[in-house]
């Protein structure tokens, strides 16, 4: 169906608005006599060097596009993006790592990004790019813990079902680096970062476990946070014992609002969800649709709210055909043993709510996407899946059940099964997802 296409087609123009390409323009230029950084002009004699460090899945198409405004400026540069989304870059070196599960290589790009942050004195500036993944990208080990006990950790964790802001504080309270830790390494020098948001209401805190940002958040917040998903019990000793020791005072805790470590620091958003979901509108009335914006960001359990998307869709009572858009980021409780994410759990859910309908003999004829900005989907090559009642007529002839399959968190095998999939690759930039519904 057309409407399937034209989805894909408003999928694709929202990510387009949030290219790293476009944003930094906004925030770096080089004139005949100065530098402007963030919006501070400074004379081309006045910083004897600017370093470039950063992380996330946008990183190397931000360190690209720093090294095309800045050039012969950046005196050293290294940051650190998932595998398969380095891109060729000049003086600013790339470290490819694991995500959302770190390896050696996300320990590497700590110990490697704070001996180049060591080099900075109150003289230079250093420029941090930021954006989505950071804080898995980005792993550093509590004393006395492995990596493979942190690795079980953050696995434990991406499956509790917790909030991003949850999982991002026991992250930061696990870490040396996160959590505005990243700035006392910097020598007193001016620190700039500029950052995509993938978290909802753009909490400078919660972006990349905020390396950058002074952290409101405690010790007792995480174990409160680990206690709340029945995880304690669950984790490595070596790590409930960092907490048990950050809690006694044993460990110093992150710096807190106030602290003067910050005086010398600029953060800022360059890039989020909702810069993404009006380019999707626009698209969407270029193609003809009337279109109706969700308000606010969608951040409840991806199966609920699959269910509300496809009960808005067809409550619906203004003028069609009509693009419902919604941005956001939901949650998936992970018992099964299948493969997908929670786009593609987000879709399958969404598609046995309209068997449910087609069982009723209620024939709406509706689309639903959800795709993730980021071009990936959980530990998959898929950005998300759409279906339509084309779709449904497929599952029903070929036999497939809808839900052993979402009971099994299968999704991508099941999308397989159907063309449903939505495949892009890496798009160099990460600002949550993406979630459509037309009504035709």
């Amino acid at each position: 169906m057309i409407e399937e296409k034209h989805a894909i087609q408003i999928f694709r123009s929202a990510v387009s608005a949030v290219q790293p390409a476009q944003l930094l323009r906004q925030q770096l230029s080089v004139s005949k006599d100065s530098l402007s950084i963030g919006g501070l002009v400074f004379p081309k004699t006045s910083i004897p060097h600017i370093y470039v460090v950063g992380a996330g899945k946008a990183a190397a198409a931000m360190a690209v596009e720093a090294e095309m405004i800045l050039g012969e400026y950046i005196s050293e540069g290294l940051v650190t993006t998932k595998y398969g989304h380095a891109l060729p870059t000049s003086n600013i070196r790339i470290i490819e790592a694991a995500h959302p599960v770190p390896d050696e290589n996300c320990v590497n790009a700590v110990t490697q990004t704070i001996k180049l942050l060591k080099k900075a004195t109150k003289d230079d500036v250093v420029i941090c790019l930021l954006s989505g993944g950071a804080s898995a990208l980005w792993c550093d080990l509590p004393p006395g813990a492995t990596l493979k006990e942190v690795q079980a950790t953050f696995d434990q964790l991406i499956k509790s079902g917790g909030a991003i802001h949850e999982i991002n504080t026991v992250r930061k309270h696990l870490s040396y680096f996160k959590g505005g830790q990243l700035v006392k390494a910097c020598g007193g020098a001016a620190v700039f970062s500029f950052i995509i948001s993938d978290v909802p209401g753009d909490d400078l805190e919660v972006i990349a476990s905020g390396p950058t940002v002074p952290d409101a958040s405690t010790f007792e917040d995480a174990k409160a946070i680990l206690e709340k998903y029945k995880l304690l019990s669950l984790l490595p000793q070596s790590i409930t014992q960092h907490i048990e020791d950050g809690i006694k005072g044993i460990i110093k805790d992150t710096p807190k609002p106030g602290d003067p470590l910050f005086l010398n620091t600029v953060n800022r958003i360059i890039g989020n969800n909702k810069m993404a979901v009006l380019e999707a509108a626009y698209m969407a009335k270029k193609l003809g649709y009337h279109v109706q914006v969700v308000d606010h960001l969608i951040t409840g359990d991806a199966e609920i709210e699959a269910k509300t998307l496809v009960e808005f869709a067809r409550q619906y009572k203004g003028p069609k055909p009509v693009c419902i858009l919604q941005g956001g980021e939901t949650t998936v409780k992970v018992t099964g043993t299948g493969k997908g994410g929670r786009n593609q759990h987000f879709t399958l859910a969404a598609l046995n709510e309209l068997n449910k309908l087609h069982q009723q003999n209620i024939s709406d004829e509706i689309t639903i996407l959800s795709g993730g900005t980021d071009g990936t989907d959980g530990p998959t090559d898929a950005t998300g899946a759409v279906v339509d009642n084309d779709t449904l007529i497929r599952v029903l002839h070929d036999g497939l059940s809808i839900e052993d399959y979402l009971m099994k968190h299968d999704a991508y095998h099941f999308f397989e099964q159907t063309n449903s999939l939505i495949i892009t690759g890496p798009t160099q930039t990460n600002v949550m997802d993406i979630m459509i519904a037309i009504v035709k």
